[in-house]
C-alpha cells in the first residue's frame, strides 16, 4: 500500500518538504506561477540543497512540482532583475547554476518527478536529478535558447550529452526544441514514463531498494558516480571506487552479508 508522506511545519515559502522517515520529499510550491523561478523560490533551493552535506538523517530526496506542472522554467516578471547590472545579473546567475551544482554535490540521491512543463530552468533541476521519473504529459525544453540567451545553462551543457549524447543535446540547444515524455524515456533522458498518478508510487518503490543500501554505501555511491564521469582516467576512478568499499568493509559488510544469507533485510543501525 502506497504511503502519503506526512506533512511537517513548514519554514519556506516557495517550497514545501515532507518527511517520511529518512526521505524528504521536497515540492516546488508555486502552483499558480507553474513552479517557475523566481528570487525566492531560487534562494530557498539554494539554502535547502546545500544544507543536506551536513543532514546524515536525510538518505533520499524526491524532487517534485505541485499544480499542473514540475517547473515552467525562470519567472519572466523578474527578468528586470538580471538586466539592472552585470554584477548583479552574474551573482543571480551564479546562485541559479549553483542550485543544481549542490544538487550534485549533495551525498543524497536526489528522483525528480516529472509532469507539464519542465523546461529552461525546470529541464536543468530535472537534469540534476540523478533518477529521473516522467508522466505522459511531460514535455521539456532549453528555453533559454528561445529567449535571446544561449542554450548553455545552469549546468545544460554538461549533463545533456552525457545523458542523450552531442548530436541530440545540439539539437534540443541550438533550437530549444520541446522532446516530450515518450522521445524522452527512447533516447535516455528520463528513467521512465508512467501515469501521473502513480509517480509517488513509483518513486517510494525506488527509493525503499535505496535506503536498504548501507548509509555510507549509498552516499559514497553517488560520490563515486559523479566524481567518475568527471574524469576519464581509470587508475582515479578505481583509486576512488577502493576507498569507499575498504571504509564500508568494517563498518556495514558483516551486517550485509549475515542478512544476505539469511534472507532478511539488513539492519545497518543509524552509521554514517
Amino acid at each position: 500500500m502506497t504511503q502519503t508522506p506526512t506533512p511537517t511545519a513548514n519554514p519556506w515559502r516557495f517550497i514545501e518538504v515532507q518527511r517520511e522517515g529518512a526521505v524528504e520529499w521536497l515540492t516546488l510550491a508555486r502552483p499558480e506561477h507553474f513552479n517557475s523561478l523566481n528570487l525566492g523560490l531560487t534562494e530557498e533551493l539554494y539554502h535547502y540543497f546545500g544544507s543536506l552535506p551536513d543532514r546524515t538523517d536525510v538518505r533520499v530526496v524526491v524532487l517534485r512540482g505541485a499544480g499542473r506542472h514540475f517547473c515552467a522554467g525562470y519567472d519572466l516578471d523578474d527578468v528586470d532583475q538580471l538586466t539592472v547590472s552585470l554584477d548583479q545579473g552574474l551573482r543571480l546567475q551564479r546562485q541559479l547554476s549553483s542550485v543544481v551544482l549542490r544538487m550534485r554535490r549533495c551525498p543524497q540521491p536526489i528522483v525528480g518527478l516529472l509532469h507539464g512543463a519542465a523546461c529552461g530552468g525546470g529541464f536543468a533541476l530535472a537534469l540534476g536529478c540523478d533518477v529521473r521519473y516522467a508522466a505522459p504529459n511531460t514535455r521539456m525544453n532549453v528555453a533559454m535558447a528561445k529567449v535571446g540567451l544561449t542554450g548553455c545553462d545552469m549546468g545544460i551543457s554538461y549533463f545533456l550529452p552525457r545523458a542523450v549524447g552531442p548530436a541530440v543535446a545540439a539539437e534540443l540547444m541550438y533550437t530549444g526544441r520541446f522532446v516530450k515524455a515518450e522521445r524522452a524515456l527512447r533516447i535516455g533522458l528520463v528513467n521512465d514514463v508512467v501515469a501521473e498518478e502513480q509517480l509517488t508510487e513509483t518513486a517510494q518503490e525506488l527509493v525503499q531498494e535505496m535506503l536498504a543500501m548501507s548509509p555510507a554505501g549509498l552516499r559514497l555511491t553517488k560520490d563515486g558516480l559523479a566524481l567518475a564521469q568527471e574524469t576519464s582516467n581509470l587508475a582515479t576512478v578505481m583509486a576512488l571506487e577502493d576507498r569507499g568499499q575498504t571504509m564500508c568493509f568494517a563498518a556495514f559488510m558483516p551486517e550485509g552479508v549475515a542478512a544476505f544469507r539469511e534472507k532478511r533485510a539488513p539492519n545497518y543501525g543509524a552509521g554514517q
